[in-house]
C-alpha cells in the first residue's frame, strides 16, 4: 500500500496522546491505592492533560489532509453500524471531550467525594472521568487497528498483532512522554512512568516482531491465474492494461525498491525499541534527566517509521495485475 503521511502522522499522534491520558491516570489510580503519594499540585495533571489534548487536536488536524473533501468529513459516521472508521470518527472526539473535562475538573478543583470505601479509599469525580476516558481510550485503540486488522484481503494486518501493536506502541510513547513532563513537573513520579515506558517498550518489541516474523511466513492466496479466472499452468503479463499511471498503481503500492523497506525496517526496530530504552535506563538518573525527553523524540521518530513500513509492507491483492508491468 500508499504510506500517507497524513495517516501516518494521524495514528502516531493519536497513539502518543492516548497514551499520554493513561499514564496520567494510571498514577492517580496508584495513588488513590496508596501505592504512590498524591500529586499536590492539580497543575501537574492539568498540563499532561493539555499536552495529552494537543496531541490528539494535531493528529484530528493531520486526517484531513487525506481527504479529498473535507467539507464532507461529517458524513463519516453514518456507518457506524459496519465500519470501524465510522467507529473511529465518533469515538475520537468523545475521548478528546473526556480528556478536556478531567483536566479541566483538576484545575477547577472539581473533586467532590462521590463514593467513599471502608473510610480510606475515596472516589471523586476525577476518577469516574478517568475511568470514562479510559474506556474510551482503549476502544480508539480498537477502533483505529481494526480498520485496518479487519481487511482479510490484506493479510499482512488481518491479524490480532495489528490491535496489540497499535495499543502497546501508543501506550510506550505515551509513558515515555509521561517521564519526561514528569521530570519538570513532577519529579517523583520519573521512576515510576520510565519505568512503565521500558516495559511497554519491550512488550511492543515482543509483538512487532512477532507480526514481522509472521508477515515473513505469509503465503499469497492470490496468483496471476484467480486474478484473472484463467487457470492455464504459465501465464505472461505483458502490459496493464493502459499507459498512463491511475489510482490503482498510485494508492494500493509503494513504488519503493525491496531495499530501502528493509532499511526502514531496521531504522524502525532501532529506534523505537532498544535506543529509547536505554534512553529512558540513563534518564532515570536524576543527573540524566535530560535524555528523557530525548527518549521521546527519537521514539516517535521511530515510530513514524514503523508506520510507514507497516502501511508500505502490506501487499493489495491488485498488485498482481497492476504492478507487475510498469
Amino acid at each position: 500500500m500508499h504510506p500517507a503521511f497524513s495517516v501516518i502522522f494521524l495514528t502516531t499522534l493519536l497513539g502518543a496522546g492516548q497514551g499520554l491520558f493513561l499514564a496520567l491516570y494510571t498514577s492517580q489510580v496508584y495513588a488513590f491505592f496508596h501505592v504512590l503519594p498524591p500529586q499536590a499540585e492539580s497543575g501537574f495533571y492539568v498540563g499532561g492533560s493539555l499536552l495529552a489534548l494537543l496531541l490528539l487536536i494535531a493528529g484530528l488536524v493531520a486526517s484531513f489532509f487525506h481527504l479529498g473533501h473535507p467539507e464532507r468529513a461529517w458524513r463519516a459516521a453514518a456507518k457506524w453500524r459496519t465500519s470501524w472508521l465510522s467507529r473511529e470518527v465518533i469515538v475520537l472526539p468523545a475521548f478528546m471531550g473526556l480528556v478536556f473535562l478531567y483536566g479541566a475538573a483538576h484545575w477547577l478543583g472539581w473533586n467532590p467525594p462521590l463514593i467513599t470505601f471502608e473510610g480510606a479509599l475515596t472516589l471523586d469525580a476525577t476518577m469516574v472521568l478517568g475511568i470514562l476516558g479510559t474506556v474510551l481510550c482503549f476502544t480508539l485503540f480498537v477502533c483505529t487497528a481494526m480498520i485496518y486488522a479487519s481487511l482479510k484481503f490484506l493479510q499482512e494486518w488481518h491479524s490480532p498483532l495489528t490491535v496489540a501493536n497499535y495499543i502497546l506502541l501508543g501506550g510506550a510513547s505515551g509513558f515515555t512522554l509521561a517521564a519526561a513532563y514528569s521530570a519538570y513537573a513532577a519529579p517523583g513520579l520519573v521512576g515510576f512512568y520510565g519505568k512503565w515506558a521500558i516495559v511497554i517498550t519491550l512488550l511492543g518489541l515482543v509483538t512487532r516482531v512477532a507480526s514481522l516474523l509472521r508477515n515473513a511466513r505469509l503465503k499469497p492466496k492470490s496468483t496471476l491465474q484467480t486474478a484473472i479466472g484463467v487457470r492455464h499452468g504459465q501465464i505472461v503479463q505483458k502490459a496493464q492494461g493502459f499507459m498512463g499511471g491511475s489510482f490503482n498503481t498510485r494508492e494500493f503500492f509503494h513504488g519503493k525498491p525491496i531495499g530501502l523497506l528493509r532499511s526502514i525496517k531496521w531504522v524502525f526496530l532501532l529506534l523505537a525499541f532498544p535506543l529509547p530504552v536505554l534512553l529512558l535506563a540513563g534518564g532515570l538518573s536524576s543527573s540524566a534527566s535530560a535524555l528523557l525527553p530525548v527518549a521521546f523524540l527519537v521514539q516517535y521518530a521511530g515510530l513514524l517509521a514503523e508506520r510507514w513500513f507497516f502501511f508500505a509492507q502490506s501487499n493489495h491483492p491488485q498488485n498482481l495485475y497492476y504492478q507487475a508491468i510498469s
